[in-house]
């Protein structure tokens, strides 16, 4: 048995003291093994340990142990809610004069604010990003910590995930890598690519019971407990578990089953005075019609939680489970990635989902286990249960083989795709880590894919990208140098797509004076757009498309070309200042789709601004100034008065109606009459700002 306290030949007695005064006095027995095998050494490690094992406290101790050499770590998360959450409970470390810093924002800053923090959180796409645009302090990291590090399979993430590690590890040779995964099948075959040692463990704190529902039963492997049913399992399970005071996660396949639902869930109980207050700021962050339905449930102390709500609405509903206010989550699977929100008992409603071409598909066991691994809270549970659904004796007996008792796949690199390495070979080139062909080759030798596959595999593949980079004067090539051009050092620093650059100068070429409408198309266009589905009830696009002939691209493929109107229509509504509701019933999206379809429209219409200055295309101003008004949701009228805080499109809207149409008339305006206007508080903080600026001018 380790303790805390024997910790204190690699840490000193006031980290010890912080962790013990928040109950860790005994260290779990895989954090025993990892501390024995050198993890607080400097030795690499893959932690293979289910949820709530203790993954984190480990990273958390080698990154303190850094810190405090006045080393630097960085922490790379797949999300930003993950970063988020891990910012906020990383600043207890400011108590030992440790300082945290997160990145998660612009794809082509080079935040060296960041270098002066110990412990620095990002994604693994912002981490990407700081290479190509040049931070000085990537090249000085003690601790890489890679937090669910089996997202290496993840066709989207992988490829990226991949190579930012690969190239740290290239800048940092003696760099320390903790990798972080609930569980990783071929987890030998990782740690020999990290240089590391493997700590794989099945113990869990609380003991986790895995069952199915089938015939008013929960069958267990070792045994069968009865549930009391009239009409629908799910729903009895619920009340069970509300009749034993314990909260539960049901895992719907898509957004719609999770609203369903929460709503059908609502009428089981009253909210108490927590969850009535819990609305009430749900109903803040909001007018649609999702955000109703969310404050709704919540006043009855059930929530859904899926990717279509706002950052802010996720993390009332995550703080409101955390407090026992909401009783039941139905969630998308996006909960189950990462974050800390265990509950006593998991439902996975269906172990298929639908996918784009394929239609329904059993989900994968890696997948399976991370939801099930929500069940069981540490220090409040006796145990946690997680369970499936079966319509019958023979379906019963085929989850239990292949997901109770299954084994989870192994992980493979997604790095061959085309598009994966058009990106990242012209940023490995840009950011000097390969000057020939061979040197490239040799780079690739050093990547996850190479550890499982020959590298030849890819010679075919590296050869057309090489081809297209150069044909499109991204690189330049002769005797087997290369080298990037001016375009291609800015296309990578963009951090977009290649390709998606070739579509904007081609077609930015072909019209004189795009209208606004011609200049969002061009962006929807790229591959880094996604774009919108278009539905049976979605007639009126071809109606758009046939309006706006003369300002749309030419598309060669009529799917694609109804998708980017569609899209194009949404962003048009956004700028023109349409209700968010309205947008969201239109387009039949979540407040927070278009809220990161926004985003990544301003993120490709700045591109074009930078792509059209360093051609001189003739859009610059045009493409700032629309990249401007996607990032507000406003028209060109308004953009004076939305550099202020506080203001954002429909304050700045109130404020011109009455005749403040500028900084200028607004400190000259009655301070009465702007508070009548906006509310006093913003009214005072605003103008607070002004007076600031005019001191400092």
């Amino acid at each position: 048995m380790l303790e805390m306290r024997d910790l204190s030949r690699w840490l000193p007695q006031e980290v010890i003291r912080l962790y013990e005064e928040r109950g860790f006095r005994e260290l779990y027995p895989p954090q025993a093994e990892a501390m024995e095998r050198g993890l607080l050494d400097g030795k690499s490690m893959l932690l293979a340990m289910p949820t709530a094992s203790g993954k984190t406290l480990l990273a958390e101790l080698a990154m303190l142990r850094a810190a405090l050499q006045e080393k630097r770590s960085l922490y790379i998360v797949p999300l930003r809610a993950l970063a988020s959450e891990k910012y906020e409970s990383f600043r207890k470390f400011r108590r030992l004069g440790v300082s945290v810093g997160i990145s998660t924002g612009d794809f082509d800053k080079r935040d060296e604010r960041l270098g002066k923090n110990e412990i620095i959180i990002a994604t693994s796409e912002k981490a990407d990003s700081l290479m190509r645009n040049g931070a000085a302090w990537v090249h000085d990291l003690a601790v890489l910590v890679v937090d669910e590090i089996h997202l290496l399979n993840d066709a989207g993430r992988g490829p990226t995930l991949e190579m930012t590690i690969t190239k740290l590890r290239r800048l940092n040779p003696d760099m320390q890598v903790i990798g972080l995964s609930a569980t990783v099948a071929n987890g030998r075959e990782l740690a020999e690519w990290l240089d590391a040692d493997t700590v794989s463990s099945e113990w869990r704190p609380v003991q986790l019971r895995e069952g199915i529902i089938c015939g008013g039963k929960l069958v267990f492997p070792d045994g069968e407990d009865s549930l009391e049913v009239k009409r629908d399992e799910a729903l009895a399970l619920v009340k069970d578990t509300l009749s034993k005071d314990a909260q539960i996660l049901i895992f719907e396949n898509s957004r719609k089953n999770a609203e369903a639902a929460a709503s059908r869930l609502c009428g089981l109980f009253p909210g108490g005075p927590g969850a009535e207050a819990l609305s009430e700021s749900i109903l803040a962050t909001g007018e649609s019609q999702t955000c109703q339905r969310l404050a709704s449930c919540v006043a009855r102390g059930v929530a859904f939680h899926h990717a279509g709500l706002l950052m802010e609405q996720r993390k009332l509903v995550e703080q409101g489970f955390r407090e026992n206010k909401i009783k039941v989550i139905a969630s998308t699977p996006t909960l189950a990635a990462g974050l800390n929100l265990p509950a006593r008992r998991v439902l996975i409603r269906s172990y298929k989902r639908y996918e784009y071409g394929t239609g329904m598909t059993p989900i994968p066991v890696i997948e399976y286990r991370q939801m099930a691994g929500r069940a069981g809270r540490p220090g409040l549970d006796p145990y946690g249960e997680s369970f499936l659904m079966a319509k019958n004796e023979s379906e019963m007996q085929e989850l239990m083989e292949h997901y109770i008792n299954g084994t989870p796949e192994e992980i493979w690199s997604k790095l061959a795709s085309e598009s994966a390495l058009r990106t990242h070979l012209l940023s490995t080139i840009a950011a000097g880590f390969a000057s020939s062909e061979q040197e490239l080759k040799e780079f690739i030798g050093t990547t996850f894919y190479a550890q499982q596959q020959d590298p030849w595999r890819l010679d075919a593949t590296l050869e057309r990208v090489l081809d297209f980079l150069m044909d499109n004067g991204m690189i330049n090539g002769k005797e087997g140098q290369i080298e990037p051009t001016p375009l291609g050092k800015l296309v990578s620093k963009l951090y977009i797509d290649p390709l998606s650059a070739v579509i904007m100068i081609e077609n930015a070429k072909k019209k004189k004076k795009p209208t606004d409408s011609a200049m969002i198309h061009l962006i929807t266009m790229t591959p880094d757009m996604d774009l919108l589905y278009v539905q049976a009830a979605d007639g009126w696009v071809e109606e758009f498309i046939d309006a706006h002939q003369e300002d749309l691209f030419d598309e060669e493929n009529y799917d694609f070309l109804l998708r980017e109107a569609k899209t194009t229509a949404m962003i048009l509504d956004w700028i023109g200042e349409v209700k968010e509701e309205q947008i969201s019933d239109r387009y039949r999206i979540g407040p927070g789709d278009l809220r990161r379809s926004a985003e990544t429209a301003e993120w490709l219409m700045h591109s074009l601004a930078e792509l059209s200055k360093h051609l001189d295309l003739g859009l610059t101003y045009r493409a700032e100034q629309l990249a401007k008004r996607t990032h507000y949701g406003a028209g060109p009228d308004l953009l004076a008065l939305l550099n202020l805080k506080g203001i954002g499109r429909i304050r700045a809207r109130k404020l011109y109606q009455a005749g403040i149409t500028s900084i200028e008339k607004l400190l000259q305006a009655d301070p009465a009459n702007i508070g009548g206007l906006i509310g006093p508080k913003i009214a005072e903080n605003v103008l607070a700002e002004l007076r600031a600026r005019e001191g400092s001018a």
